[in-house]
């Protein structure tokens, strides 16, 4: 049986940790080359977008796109890890005087390009140590406040519950953005603290959670269907293509050079932020055959195009 070689796209289920859903993939398929593109916290649900085989060398180009999601922020009471995981803090705060005119007006500082301090229970690392360790061992952590960008952040319900305010929203924003410490500062804007209550990832970049499938936990049956995405397919949706000959695909297996003639397509067009890695990551395009498997990523140069990135003949889909 040959190496399988794609993306995954994953629903994540509650209350499992994405590594968990990373290792029963990698069981399941047969195969210890799966990564992904950007973990969920245990308690949150959806997108989760997996690299299989060559598939991941891929995802450095997925894990900087935008993501949406759906969540329920509670007003009125803060806890230590800016949701519903975490240990009170204090004592409930009154709701009665939040209006929706005063929430608007918070919402709207929290929009746009800001700087968002990243929840104290992080994996960013400190000093080579994860936040979330030095938190849970005692330390005082204190993380300097990030770049991110917020284009939509929009709430959809309100309701009162138990002297509690609980809106549901839908956030889309860059990533390395922490929605809980949204939840977090929208609570403390409005003086009653907040945090959040429920999470689900429905897209990242052009991939939608529609599109996903549930993994089963250990223990929940080890006939079930994975349906991997072609590298092509998938390169295609977040890099403008080039098509090209049999022969200009051989070149490419080798690692050579093909002559910059032919122009790419347009760029897919989907919101993104920039890319993590600057303007370099726009000049890429992905090198399609024939069938539309990918061969290579591209960068231009001169009067050619150089691989960036080679598929092996064996594993271009």
């Amino acid at each position: 049986m040959s190496a399988p070689h794609g993306i995954l796209l994953v629903d994540k289920a509650p209350d499992r940790t994405s590594h968990d859903v990373v290792a029963r993939v990698r069981w399941l398929l047969g195969t210890k080359k799966v990564g992904h593109a950007g973990t969920l916290d245990p308690m949150a649900t959806g997108l989760l977008i997996l690299g299989i085989g060559q598939g991941t060398r891929l995802l450095t180009h997925l894990v900087g796109l935008d993501k949406t999601y759906e969540a329920t922020i509670r007003l009125g009471l803060s806890t230590t890890t800016d949701d519903r995981e975490g240990e009170p803090i204090g004592t409930p705060s009154d709701t009665g005087g939040i209006t929706d005119a005063s929430i608007h007006q918070q919402l709207e500082q929290l929009r746009g390009d800001i700087q968002q301090v990243p929840s104290t229970v992080s994996a960013i690392k400190v000093d080579g140590k994860r936040a979330y360790a030095r938190a849970r061992a005692g330390e005082q952590v204190e993380l300097a406040a990030r770049p991110v960008r917020i284009s939509q952040l929009d709430v959809t319900a309100r309701r009162e519950s138990d002297g509690y305010v609980d809106l549901d929203a839908v956030v889309t924003c860059s990533s390395g953005t922490y929605v809980r410490a949204l939840a977090r500062d929208l609570g403390a804007a409005l003086g009653v603290g907040g945090h959040l209550t429920a999470l689900r990832r429905t897209s990242i970049g052009p991939f939608t959670v529609d599109d996903a499938v549930p993994v089963p936990a250990r223990g929940e049956g080890d006939d079930v269907h994975l349906p991997l995405r072609g590298l092509g397919r998938s390169a295609g949706a977040v890099l403008p293509t080039l098509s090209v000959s049999a022969e200009e695909a051989r070149d490419l297996a080798d690692g050579r050079r093909i002559p910059r003639a032919a122009a790419p397509s347009a760029a897919p067009a989907f919101p993104r932020s920039a890319p993590r890695g600057g303007g370099e990551e726009l000049d890429l395009v992905a090198a399609l055959d024939a069938d539309g498997a990918l061969c290579a990523v591209l960068r231009p140069d001169g009067s050619s195009w150089r691989p960036a990135l080679v598929i092996p003949l064996e594993a271009r889909c």
